[in-house]
């Protein structure tokens, strides 16, 4: 979750008044945070926010705007929005894109700040949502990168281009030296970091004045003179760069409306694409492209288990930040969301914001009118005998995350055949569509990764080392209504000097001996395994998992020294059989 330091009394002027600790610690459950540390010498405090759905909330300005709505401030009013037909002027002041970045990194959003300067803690506040905003949301800049120039340094219009990674040359901040491009991503830090992202392009982003002044080489890292914003800078220009255009309007978005907050006057900028983006080929930022949405007092009176009026629900609304009217038939209410949210999907989400808006406590709870007598289904009371009987066999128990990054669960792996070695079914683990991080990206299509990944770890501890997981892992399934089921499974791993087929498919027959099951064995050619020593499990005719010695590959890949053997089993696919 979102970790945030601010200063105190930075935070307390958003807010409007001041308060002691344990009274902000009680408001912070407005916005589903709770102090992390309390302030220290130099009034810097940490708060941890519980709610990924609101990075609006990821600096002091979007905290504070939060909290002293909620305390019955009147709600925020934001000028320089454009919407659909009422772009703004933004004078001057455009980004031109290049035709080739459609394929590389095609979206750009932009605005541009004057008035009042930098100072430290706005600066670090600036710096912090850049930093959580692209780490967090932006998937570690793959998605959103941010960049903050000094705009007297810069002509208009800005250009967005795709270049040459060998010939276009830079000083990258931080850096006293010209490298090209393919030299800033093997030399400096944050291109060691980031420059991944676009290291496979033949050419690659890049961002110029209209005199050929260096921005940026997004997504990797500022030029030296204009990107080295410094407290006192009051004339800015703002930019984010990304591969989804609705996730980058509503972080600049954010950026824009924390800033006006504390006191700078936004600028619009017109962003001119030579191709067709979802919003037309001109878009004036910062856009605000929420839609209303209806949602029925009878709905939201069902959910929260006592019914609610429309008065009551506007109130609680308006205590969030959200703007709604009572419609004219009185049995709904009209919803239009902020410009810096985008977690309003269904009338479930107004219904929360009601919850928190009229206060958890406003709610009397109640005892359950119907009693039921609590049992375990079958998969559940199977899965326990399995797990004694592992444990019996001498495995360790382990218990891990249903969700991973692609680079364990399927690069490290050696990609695994669609079809192999549970035919009929995709083997692809399951991607997240908006995932928050890299490292949260999939869901886990077996506890493999996770095993060996524990096992590279502990290169310690005595040998043997017979490690297993009983867990829940996501397969696709055309069969199913969702195209994925949720799949009981099992996955044991041995490691030793001396760990070999025989051995594995030993347990594996001692486990299926005590789960009274018949199975029997075919050839596999796995490339997770060694060839000739990887087999299907089958039961009757139906493949129910894979046993073998893992490929000496993969065992580098995850950083493990010795012959590693695995069992990966369908518990469900066993149980029916």
């Amino acid at each position: 979750m979102p970790k945030i330091e601010m200063y105190r009394d930075a935070l307390f002027g958003y807010i409007g008044r001041t308060m002691p600790e344990s009274e902000l610690e009680s408001l912070l459950e407005a916005a589903k945070g709770e102090i992390d540390e309390s302030a220290d010498a130099d009034g810097v405090m940490k708060i941890e926010l519980n709610d990924t759905n609101r990075p609006d909330l990821w600096s002091t300005a979007g905290l504070g705007r939060q909290l002293r709505v909620y305390l019955g401030g009147s709600m925020p009013r934001y000028d320089f929005f454009s919407r659909d037909a009422d772009a703004r002027d933004p004078g001057t002041r455009r980004v031109v894109v290049d035709p080739a970045l459609e394929h590389v990194r095609p979206y750009i959003a932009a605005f541009a700040v004057t008035g009042k300067p930098l100072d430290d803690a706005s600066l670090k506040d600036l710096i912090q949502s850049q930093e959580k905003l692209c780490t967090n949301f932006g998937q570690r800049r793959k998605s959103i990168a941010m960049g903050v120039y000094r705009t007297g340094l810069m002509t208009f219009p800005v250009r967005y281009q795709a270049v040459d990674p060998v010939a276009t040359r830079f000083t990258p901040l931080g850096m006293e030296r010209e490298l090209n491009l393919n030299q800033i991503i093997a030399e400096h830090p944050k291109g060691v970091e980031y420059g991944p992202i676009v290291a496979d392009f033949a050419k690659m982003p890049f961002l110029t004045d209209a005199n050929g002044e260096v921005l940026s080489f997004p997504p990797v890292i500022n030029s030296a003179r204009v990107g080295a914003v410094e407290e006192g800078d009051q004339d800015l220009f703002v930019e984010l760069t990304g591969t989804d255009l609705e996730s980058l309007l509503l972080a600049c978005a954010i950026v824009a409306c924390d800033l006006a907050d504390a006191g700078h006057t936004v600028l619009p900028v017109a962003v001119e694409y030579p191709y067709d983006t979802p919003l037309g080929r001109t878009v004036v930022c910062p856009y605000a492209f929420q839609q209303p949405l209806i949602a029925e007092l009878s709905a939201i009176g069902r959910i929260l288990g006592e019914k609610i009026t429309a008065d009551s629900a506007v109130t609680a609304l308006h205590r969030m930040g959200v703007t709604a009217t009572e419609s004219s038939t009185g049995q709904t209410i009209d919803v239009q969301p902020p410009e810096y949210r985008n977690d309003y999907l269904h009338q479930v989400d107004v219904a929360e914001d009601v919850i928190i808006g009229r206060g958890m406590r406003t709610f009397a709870p109640e005892m359950p009118t119907d009693f039921t007598v609590g049992r375990l289904t079958e998969a559940e009371r199977f899965g326990r005998t399995v797990i004694g009987t592992l444990v019996g066999m001498g495995y360790l128990e382990m218990i891990f995350p249903y969700l991973g990054s692609g680079r364990d669960f399927i690069e490290k792996l050696r990609p695994v055949p669609i079809g192999d070695p549970w035919e009929g079914v995709d083997q692809r683990p399951v991607k997240l569509a908006n995932p928050m991080s890299e490292s949260y990206e999939y869901v886990r299509n077996s506890s493999l990764p996770f095993l060996l990944n524990a096992e590279s770890v502990s290169a310690h501890a005595a040998y043997p080392h017979r490690i297993f997981e009983v867990g829940k892992i996501a397969r696709f399934d055309d069969a199913d209504n969702h195209g994925v089921r949720t799949v009981d499974a099992l996955c044991f791993v041995a490691a030793d000097a001396d760990a070999g087929f025989t051995a594995i498919s030993g347990d594996l027959s001692v486990l299926f001996y005590y789960l009274s099951r018949e199975y029997r064995v075919e050839e596999s050619d796995d490339p997770r395994f060694i060839p000739g020593r990887a087999a299907r499990v089958l039961i009757g005719d139906t493949v129910v998992g894979v046993v073998g010695e893992l490929h000496p590959q993969v065992l580098e890949n995850f950083g493990i020294t010795v012959p590693v053997t695995c069992c990966d089993l369908d518990l469900n696919a066993i149980l029916s059989g």
